[in-house]
C-alpha cells in the first residue's frame, strides 16, 4: 500500500501575523529510502516562536526557509524503514524532521532517543527549550544565590524552566506572564516567588514592588515594552539575557530597547544567547535536568494539541495569542 505524505511548504513571506495562505499544503506519495537513508514516521512536532524568524527573509543564525521549501520544524518520530546502519526500524529519533508526516533522511542531524520519559518531554525539558533555559540562565545569566531573577514569558516553554532552575540555585524569582491562570500556575505549581500579570498590571510599577533593590538577572523572551520596563529596574552589574523577542516577531517595524542607556548607568551587560553554541555540552545539561526532574525539584509541562499536519498554521498562532502554557507540541494522529 502506498503511503501518503502530508506536508506544508512555505508559499510566501508573512507580513505581520502569519496566515494559512503563507504556506502551501501538499500531499504526495512517501518515497522509499535509498542506500544510507531512513524513513521516519513523525509522531510529534515542536511549535516554537523561532519558526516565525525562520520564515523571514532576514539575516539570522541559520538561512531562512526558502519559498517552495518544506517548513522547518523540530520533531520526534519512529523509524519505519531504514537502509542506514546507524538506525533500526522501531528506533525513536529526533531532529529537524520538518512540518510533514514522513521524513526521508540521510541520518545527518538525526539523533536516537533513549526513552526514559514521555516522548513530548524530548521536545521540552530534554529538548531545545530545556537546553536554552539551562545554558541561557547558568552560562549567560550566571545567577548567584540570593540574587533577584526576573523572567518574561514565564509560563512558556523556556520561561517555566528558567524560573525553576533559578529557584534551585537559590535565587528569588519573579515571573512575568499573561493572565491570572498563568500567573497562578508559576507561583503555585512551579515555586516562583511572585508573578506579574502584564495584561492587567503596570509592569514597571510591579517590578519596583517585587524587586525593590533591583534586578540582578533578567531573562528576556519577549522584547519590546517589557524589556524596556525591566531595564529601568536593573542593579549595578546586572546581566540581561536576550533569548527571544516574541512581541516583535510579527511586527513590520521592530522596536529596540529605548532604555538601553541604563546598561551604562548600571554597568550592566546585555548578551544574546543561542542554544546551538552549547551542542557539545547537551549531555551535561540532560544529566542535571533529569536529576532535578526525578527528585521533584523541576516540573515539566507540555501543552499537547492532538490533530494532523493540516492543523499546523492555526496551532502555531497559539504561541502569539498566549494560548499555551508550557511547551506547545502538535501530536500527529496520522491515518
Amino acid at each position: 500500500m502506498t503511503l501518503t505524505n502530508r506536508k506544508f511548504l512555505l508559499a510566501a513571506r508573512p507580513v505581520g501575523m502569519p496566515k494559512r495562505s503563507d504556506w502551501a499544503y501538499v500531499e504526495e506519495p512517501v518515497g522509499e529510502p535509498k542506500e544510507g537513508e531512513l524513513l521516519v514516521k513523525v509522531l510529534y512536532i515542536s511549535l516554537d516562536p523561532a519558526m516565525r524568524m525562520w520564515i523571514n527573509d532576514a539575516r539570522s543564525y541559520m538561512p531562512p526557509v526558502g519559498i517552495g521549501e518544506l517548513m522547518r520544524a523540530l520533531g520526534l518520530g519512529v523509524v519505519s524503514a531504514s537502509r542506514n546502519p546507524r538506525f533500526a526500524v522501531g528506533d525513536h529519533v529526533s531532529g529537524l524532521l520538518g512540518m510533514q508526516e514522513y521524513a526521508l533522511s540521510d541520518g545527518r542531524g538525526i539523533a536516537k532517543i533513549d526513552l526514559k520519559a514521555a516522548l513530548p518531554k524530548y521536545l521540552s525539558v530534554f529538548g531545545m527549550p530545556g537546553m536554552t533555559a539551562y545554558f541561557g540562565l547558568l552560562e549567560t545569566g550566571q545567577p548567584k544565590p540570593g540574587e533577584m531573577v526576573v523572567v518574561s514569558a514565564a509560563a512558556g516553554a523556556v520561561g517555566t524552566i528558567v524560573g525553576q532552575i533559578a529557584k534551585i540555585k537559590g535565587c528569588h524569582v519573579v515571573g512575568i506572564a499573561g493572565g491570572p491562570e498563568k500567573c497562578g500556575y508559576i507561583v503555585r505549581d512551579l515555586g516562583f516567588n511572585a508573578a506579574i500579570d502584564y495584561k492587567s498590571e503596570d509592569v514597571k510599577q510591579s517590578l519596583r514592588k517585587h524587586c525593590p533593590e533591583g534586578i540582578d538577572v533578567y531573562f528576556d523572551n519577549v522584547g519590546g515594552a517589557i524589556l524596556d520596563a525591566a531595564l529601568t529596574q536593573i542593579r549595578r552589574g546586572a546581566r540581561i539575557v536576550i533569548c527571544g523577542a516574541i512581541s516583535q516577531y510579527n511586527e513590520t517595524q521592530v522596536r529596540g530597547p529605548a532604555n538601553y542607556m541604563m546598561l551604562l548607568v548600571a554597568r550592566a551587560s546585555m548578551t544574546g544567547m543561542l542554544v546551538f553554541d552549547y551542542e557539545d555540552r547537551y549531555p551535561e545539561a540532560l544529566a542535571e535536568l533529569s536529576g532535578w526532574l526525578r527528585d521533584g525539584s523541576l516540573v515539566s509541562r507540555e501543552h499537547v494539541v492532538r490533530g494532523s499536519v493540516h492543523d499546523f498554521p492555526e496551532t502555531l498562532l497559539m504561541l502569539f495569542d498566549g494560548a499555551n502554557t508550557g511547551k506547545l507540541v502538535l501530536a500527529l494522529e496520522t491515518e
